[in-house]
């Protein structure tokens, strides 16, 4: 009932005799605040994801998480749909229920397996179909394995901006071909609806001891047709244990000018206020969900006019 993963195993699987594992989660979930507390992201780049999330309201972009097992990912796609406005219709679809969002419109469907019948099953493909009849504003999927993954893109190429994702690779480039490749099956002219990849890792620091990273930030960047290619914006350098930019240039940014009529400098701007946000709730030591998304959502609501 609280969520809490099992998984047993009995002989012969297990030679040694029976085992049980339980994998289970907090009941106050990590925010962007306790990322950068940990490390894990800087003030910058959480304040360019809270943008890419948000998308100032008018085109929000598409975001994949990559990573192995145990690396944050979930943790950091709660992150990110932490900055989704709150009047927007959400639904996520998961194999175990392990999001927790501060949203009023937050439609949560899970996943079932067949029965011993081998009937009833409820794939992610499935409830992905289905979502797209519930006319919603975001898509989170919790891990894109198979069909879903085509229909995840179907919807991103539709109109369905700002749907984010969790994917098993271990870079940027990586977590493209896995998608073009069986069993997802994604055809290359339909990349071009991703706007960025969030590569994390969790790493073994001989200083630090099991830390996770984000490791990269690259932008899928479409050169028309079936062509596309990456250009990596954060980087981490493990020497400085920081994510820093490369000096390339988003051109996510150049899709907010011509979306919200503002100006490259005043959307850079715009990033820098949020960043300085953020450093403010640090610095007053706020690290709760509510407290950060109470902050984040008037932000967004005055900036929008509406308070």
């Amino acid at each position: 009932p609280d969520g809490t993963r099992v998984n047993a195993t009995v002989p012969p699987a297990s030679l040694d005799g029976a085992t049980i594992t339980l994998r289970k989660f907090r009941k106050d979930p990590m925010t962007v605040i306790d990322l950068v507390n940990a490390g894990t992201v800087n003030l910058e780049v959480a304040g360019f994801l809270w943008l890419a999330a948000d998308g100032l309201g008018a085109k929000p972009a598409n975001i994949l998480i990559a990573g192995g097992t145990a690396s944050g990912k979930t943790t950091t796609l709660n992150v990110l749909a932490s900055f989704v406005p709150t009047a927007e219709r959400v639904i996520t679809i998961e194999d175990t229920a392990e999001l927790s969002l501060p949203l009023y419109h937050w439609i949560r469907f899970e996943t079932r397996p067949p029965g011993i019948e081998g009937t009833g099953e409820l794939s992610m493909d499935t409830l992905v179909k289905n979502t797209l009849r519930m006319r919603p504003d975001r898509i989170i999927v919790g891990e894109i394995r198979g069909e879903e993954g085509f229909t995840m893109f179907t919807a991103m190429n539709t109109g369905h901006d700002g749907s984010f994702g969790t994917v098993h690779a271990n870079s940027a480039e990586e977590t493209l071909t896995r998608l073009v490749s069986p069993p997802i099956n994604v055809p290359e002219v339909m990349l071009q609806a991703l706007n960025f990849v969030i590569v994390q890792h969790r790493i073994h620091d001989r200083r630090k001891g099991v830390v996770r990273r984000i490791t990269e930030i690259a932008e899928v960047v479409g050169t028309g047709g079936r062509n596309y290619q990456m250009q990596v914006l954060f980087k981490w350098d493990a020497a400085k244990d920081q994510l820093m930019p490369t000096g390339v240039p988003a051109n996510y940014y150049q899709t907010l000018c011509s979306y919200t009529g503002l100006s490259m400098k005043a959307v850079l701007e715009e990033q820098k206020k949020r960043s300085d946000v953020l450093a403010d709730l640090q610095k007053k030591g706020a690290r709760s969900m509510e407290e950060i998304c109470s902050v984040t959502q008037n932000y967004i609501l005055s900036s929008q006019g509406k308070v």
